[in-house]
């Protein structure tokens, strides 16, 4: 940078010069001129000074020439110094942020003879993903015997996911949504930790089909028929948490090394609506029907290693309903749905896992929450379900 400013002094004062040397030639050349009289005549005057004014000129273009390749060196350094603090910036951040998360990561909260971290920061994961909503009514209506089997339309996604130091990101892709086969839209969060895990899950489906029986006589029910939203959220705390490890089966962001169980306690959420379109056949009804289902309850999960390759994990929260928003709305006219007790929600977890070295695993995984409700005259049973087959790589 210092010798950038002693070039541009440096040029200043030579164009100050030069401007000085012309003008002095100028005074010299017209002092000459008196001296001489009028023998050489206006041709000689004008050929000594077009002579002295193009010599200065080319002077003078020429400094500019290089003051101005000297600005452009100039200008060039600072974008490569700005561009330099820059990455330098970036480079600190990246550390910082590396910092809090190495230091979380390696943060010891277990019994390290049960349940390790791998040793490397990196997991790639690729995961074929299927779901699925099914809905059974056994029952009585105005002395007539009822059943009902509903379904909606399997839900099929490819995902990537990429897991550094507990942080994942992933993206899914739904071959069906792409191709316009399908407009059923559906979001899954699964978070899973030692101490507690929740399962979130909320559908938007038109592909609710099926049959129903009333009196004997069997009613089709056709895609498009019905509209079903429905919201499922289930979390528990797990007690043994220092030995018995969630995310091992589901995650894979910890290593269970012996087998070990766990008791469980949590709550579970079940809602939605389903309720007819106006693609529905004129002899359908106008109904609407909604549920809310809020319960605690406990229950057992374990994970089972078996010569340090198989993990097999299985766990079960049955939850008791203790407080129901149930009414359903036919041809405009509302009435309550008043449920016996007990109504039950039951959560299923299963996983099997295979781990071929310290790199390289596999496995697939089943989570299902089972709703089971009644009345004096109708039991209702609801199965929401999401399968997972993978495979990863630690880097």
């Amino acid at each position: 940078m210092k010798w950038n400013k002693n070039i541009l002094f440096t040029l200043n004062h030579v164009i100050e010069e030069q401007s000085k040397q012309s003008h002095d030639s100028c005074r010299s050349i017209i002092k000459q001129i008196q001296a001489s009289g009028h023998r050489q005549g206006g041709q000689t005057i004008m050929h000594r000074q077009s002579h002295y004014s193009s010599s200065n000129a080319i002077k003078i273009l020429c400094t500019i020439i290089c003051f101005v390749f000297c600005c452009h060196i100039h200008a060039q350094e600072s974008y490569d110094d700005n561009k330099n603090t820059l990455i330098d910036k970036r480079k600190i951040i990246k550390e910082q942020i590396d910092s809090v998360l190495q230091a979380k990561y390696d943060r010891v909260s277990y019994d390290t003879n049960y349940i390790s971290r791998p040793q490397t920061h990196l997991t790639l994961k690729v995961r074929a993903n299927v779901s699925g909503n099914s809905i059974h009514q056994r029952g009585t209506i105005e002395g007539d015997k009822t059943k009902a089997d509903l379904k909606t339309d399997h839900k099929a996604t490819l995902s990537v996911s990429a897991s550094y130091l507990g942080i994942t990101a992933g993206l899914a892709i739904n071959p069906s949504s792409l191709s316009g086969r399908s407009k059923d839209y559906e979001l899954n969060i699964n978070a899973y930790n030692n101490r507690y895990s929740i399962d979130a899950s909320y559908q938007m489906s038109k592909t609710l089909a099926g049959d129903m029986y009333r009196g004997g006589t069997t009613h089709h029910i056709e895609r498009g028929y019905i509209d079903m939203k429905t919201l499922n959220i289930t979390g528990c705390y797990i007690f043994n948490h220092r030995r018995f490890s969630y995310p091992a089966a589901f995650t894979q962001s910890y290593i269970q090394k012996k087998s070990a169980g766990s008791w469980l306690a949590g709550i579970s959420y079940q809602g939605g609506r389903i309720e007819t379109t106006d693609q529905a056949a004129e002899n359908f009804p106008e109904s609407r029907i909604y549920i809310g289902h809020f319960g605690i309850g406990g229950g057992y999960g374990y994970n089972l290693v078996v010569k340090n390759k198989w993990l097999f994990h299985l766990s079960t929260m049955p939850t008791l309903v203790l407080i129901n928003r149930n009414n359903v709305t036919i041809n405009g006219e509302r009435r309550d749905m008043h449920t016996k007790f007990p109504d039950m929600i039951f959560n299923e977890h299963i996983a099997i896992i295979r781990n071929f070295s310290a790199k390289y695993f596999a496995g697939a995984t089943l989570v299902v929450s089972n709703t089971l409700f009644n009345d004096d005259n109708i039991d209702i049973n609801q199965n929401k379900w999401l399968s997972r087959l993978f495979f990863g790589i630690r880097l």
